[in-house]
């Protein structure tokens, strides 16, 4: 470093801050926010600190420095966090008859308050679904004051269904046996579940909505440092509450013989404790399976953000994925995955 010019030197002082905080990032999929909540809220910042080392790498690459080896041996000791943040894609988007579909969308209460200017936007969220043809639907943010009515779909939560908190739906095409949901306490978040029957396999559809942070994601908003430290205090307690939350699901999953796919709005990144714990040995992330690009699926400018997820038993073969970009219905991107049962 002594031979480093002024310039470069403050560089490489960024670059190791940079570099350290990824690679302590590495160990919080498996830190309990309980044990360390502050050290939880950098799971949100990975995306940017991967980006950030990628810069660092090609930054000394063009000046033909040693200094190029801290990026680098940092970025392949997370290999495996590059695949989650993006993905590459070689699989058939094949759409055959056999194959089930399954779509996840928090439609932010179909614009209730007028977020955005879209004055038809629950009727063009029924016209998205009608086109897409989803065999399965989980909803966040679901109103049941004004909901919506789907032609060949049964559902579960869709409209009034008594001792059943609102705000999530799933809709399906095929039949729904059973039906239940989990009642986060002390929140208005939550998780539902069906069991549907497709041809003569019965498979468990969780849709999961965990805690949210309430928090204002614009840049200039953080910026400032009450709001700063306001973040970092109601991400801490919603992680701790998503921990618990996920401690509920992972109970009740565990009691479950089915097939099982988990869809739903994490409010966290892959990179997370509760990702990970959802995620366990037997689920396999469609995005990373099938999925191409960054995979953002919330509207956050400066750098992606991947927090809704379809996560599938390991037995169903991901035929694609997809990502559609559609900003002017909600601050959520919905997604659809493509199964196949073997």
């Amino acid at each position: 470093m002594k031979k480093l010019k002024f310039f470069n030197k403050i560089m490489f002082i960024v670059n190791s801050l940079a570099a350290f905080l990824l690679l302590i990032s590495y160990v919080l999929p498996y830190v309990p926010p309980k044990s360390f909540a502050t050290l939880s809220v950098l799971s949100l910042g990975v995306p940017l600190l991967i980006l950030l080392n990628i810069l660092f790498f090609i930054f000394w690459l063009i000046r033909f420095k040693k200094q190029i080896f801290l990026s680098l041996v940092v970025l392949i000791l997370g290999w495996n966090y590059m695949q989650s943040m993006y993905a590459f894609s070689f699989l058939s988007t094949d759409e055959a008859s056999n194959n089930m579909s399954v779509m996840s969308f928090n439609v932010r209460l179909f614009n209730k308050y007028n977020w955005k200017p879209n004055k038809t936007t629950k009727d063009d969220i029924v016209d998205f679904f009608y086109e897409k043809e989803p065999g399965i639907i989980c909803i966040q943010e679901y109103t049941r004051g004004k909901p919506i009515k789907l032609e060949g779909y049964s559902h579960f939560n869709g409209t009034y269904t008594k001792n059943t908190r609102g705000g999530l739906a799933i809709f399906s095409k095929f039949p729904i046996i059973n039906s239940g949901s989990l009642e986060f306490k002390n929140t208005n978040n939550n998780a539902l579940f069906v069991d549907i029957v497709k041809d003569m396999d019965t498979i468990r559809v969780y849709n999961l909505h965990l805690q949210s942070s309430k928090i204002n994601t614009q840049i200039d908003y953080i910026n400032n440092q009450y709001s700063r430290d306001l973040f970092v205090k109601r991400v801490k307690e919603a992680f701790i509450m998503q921990q618990n939350q996920v401690e509920l699901f992972k109970n009740h999953k565990s009691k479950c013989k089915y097939k099982t796919i988990v869809a739903g709005d994490f409010n966290n990144t892959a990179f997370s404790y509760s990702y990970n714990e959802v995620l366990g040995d037997d689920l396999v992330d469609t995005f990373e399976e099938a999925g191409s690009g960054f995979g953002k699926t919330f509207d956050f400018k400066f750098f992606p953000l991947r927090i809704d997820f379809i996560l599938a038993d390991k037995d169903f073969e991901v035929s694609s994925f997809k990502t559609y970009n559609k900003t002017i219905l909600s601050d959520h991107y919905p997604i659809k995955a493509t199964l196949k049962l073997d």
